[in-house]
């Protein structure tokens, strides 16, 4: 949470305005301030990353088959089934935990209009060898970097590739607008679209063009983000800082973790590991809830799982990955006390 005076000036600014949605001035101003940081032309503050994907798909015009990745937050697969898309399921990568880019193209048929892959737990996706898939086979790209915000690829932040990359601003996210998300893109057809999209198709008071939906947001939520986009650095340099003290004190622990893009950027947005079974990932859940602490099976089940969807090929990594994995807590305000007491609970644990 930001310094809640900060907050407060702003709430007493809306107050004094009586503006609260409708592209109101905060909401401008965080999407100019947004652009600036990131480095793009256009992005779009929508209600939350799972709108964003929606949205994203729709505006892309996209409709039978899309390949997409089983390890990741339901909302990457329930997006794409609630747009009337069919999941095609490719396995991941062992060592990165994202889609595994080299069997892709044996998952494309002539169903097939787009991949859309996830930046799992930051780590930013092979997007060059994927954009070399897509314009092969003129598919289109969407990345849900739902968990990429202030990672780099290449030099550049993660969100500057694809046809359409979408971000969430979520409480749990390290940027946070409490309940948000955007979408960001750099073509202005695309834009074009996306701005129609995200308020209800209005073009003018009394016209529409094509459908829309209500996912614009709100100056309450925009007056949090820019609040703690001020913060952003030293929120970056927190996790950084709280996950290295998990790793010196877990070095010991024979546990697994994803290989980093070595680019430098990396946002430290979560801290996964992954233990030998599920028997200790279960020990370990019931040791730390006994101290009160809460990790997440971040992501479990596998999501070729789920009961509205049919997998076409069988995805074992993820299955494999998904009963093993566990992310730790991380948060701006933990301490490193309160890491090093997470870390003796899961040694004592992992000991017996």
């Amino acid at each position: 949470m930001p310094p809640q005076k900060e907050f407060d000036q702003y709430l007493k600014d809306i107050w004094n305005r009586a503006w609260v949605t409708n592209n109101g001035p905060l909401v401008n101003e965080l999407e100019l301030s947004l652009k600036n940081y990131l480095g793009v032309p256009h992005l779009f503050f929508v209600t939350n990353g799972t709108i964003a994907l929606q949205i994203a798909i729709k505006a892309l015009k996209l409709n039978g088959e899309i390949i997409t990745t089983p390890f990741s937050f339901v909302a990457t697969t329930s997006s794409i089934v609630w747009e009337g898309c069919t999941p095609v399921f490719v396995d991941i990568d062992p060592s990165t935990y994202n889609i595994d880019p080299e069997l892709i193209e044996a998952a494309i048929t002539p169903e097939t209009t787009a991949i859309l892959a996830t930046h799992v737990f930051g780590n930013p996706c092979p997007a060059e060898e994927i954009s070399t898939i897509a314009r092969k086979h003129n598919l289109r790209v969407i990345y849900d970097a739902a968990h990429a915000f202030g990672t780099f690829y290449k030099g550049e932040p993660v969100v500057h590739q694809g046809d359409i990359s979408t971000l969430s601003f979520h409480a749990s996210k390290l940027f946070h607008t409490v309940e948000g998300g955007a979408l960001i893109t750099h073509d202005p057809e695309i834009a074009n679209h996306i701005a129609h999209m995200r308020n209800f198709g209005f073009h003018g008071p009394e016209a529409f063009q094509g459908i829309g939906i209500n996912g614009k947001n709100c100056e309450f939520h925009a007056a949090m983000g820019l609040c703690n986009l001020k913060y952003i650095d030293q929120i970056l340099q927190r996790r950084q800082h709280l996950s290295e003290t998990y790793h010196s004190m877990l070095k010991a622990l024979q546990v697994g973790r994803p290989f980093l893009n070595p680019d430098p950027g990396f946002n430290f947005a979560y801290y996964p590991i992954l233990f030998d079974n599920e028997k200790t990932v279960l020990k370990v859940i019931s040791a730390l809830q006994a101290i009160y602490v809460y990790p997440r099976r971040y992501f479990y089940p596998s999501l070729d799982t789920l009961s509205y969807v049919r997998p076409d090929q069988p995805v074992r990594v993820s299955r494999d990955v998904s009963s093993r994995v566990l992310c730790l807590p991380l948060y701006h305000d933990l301490s490193v006390e309160e890491v090093k007491m997470i870390c003796r609970a899961i040694l004592r644990a992992e000991r017996y």
